[in-house]
């Protein structure tokens, strides 16, 4: 009788001790050589993307970036139609330009000049000519603060083909 009183008790704490709180060990796996680093984004440079279409229209029509960064700007003619009849650029203008009689004389400029007139003398930056299905860039600082013009000098195009580039 002895022996089962002894038994019972410990079935009694068998049974007591299996049905408290456990507590689980949580292991961190360290990976050698893993140190978390952020990405750390570049404010110097800023990467914009614009593009044009057959029916004389960019997909954007303003721009912010700050004064002094170095911006890339990619161009992309999403439509089909060929340079000689539907080619579309990126020319942005110096403050003050008036944008009819920069067009006029881009259109006397011709495609020799690539469509941009007096050498550039009104222009910050811009890209080359180019026609459906085509892509092009350009790389240039950033101009003082301000607001200035951007279209595409391809004739007859700068009345819809226009935008804002804002500089903080």
């Amino acid at each position: 009788m002895k022996i089962s009183r002894i038994l019972m008790v410990l079935a009694l704490g068998l049974l007591v001790s299996c049905g408290g709180e456990t507590k689980e060990e949580k292991k961190e796996s360290v990976k050698i050589g893993g140190a978390k680093t952020e990405k750390k984004k570049d404010d110097s440079k800023v990467n914009l993307a614009l593009s044009g279409n057959d029916l004389m229209q960019f997909d954007k029509n303003e721009f912010t970036v700050k004064a002094g960064q170095e911006v890339t700007l990619t161009l992309r003619h999403i439509g089909k139609i060929d340079i000689k009849v539907m080619g579309h650029n990126f020319v942005l203008l110096k403050p003050g330009t008036a944008i009819p009689a920069f067009s006029a004389a881009a259109a006397s400029a011709g495609q020799a000049k690539d469509w941009i007139p007096d050498g550039g003398k009104d222009v910050i930056a811009h890209t080359k000519m180019i026609g459906g299905g085509q892509s092009t860039t350009v790389t240039f600082t950033a101009p003082a603060a301000g607001t200035y013009d951007f279209i595409c000098s391809f004739p007859g195009h700068s009345g819809l083909m226009k935008g804002k580039f804002i500089v903080e």
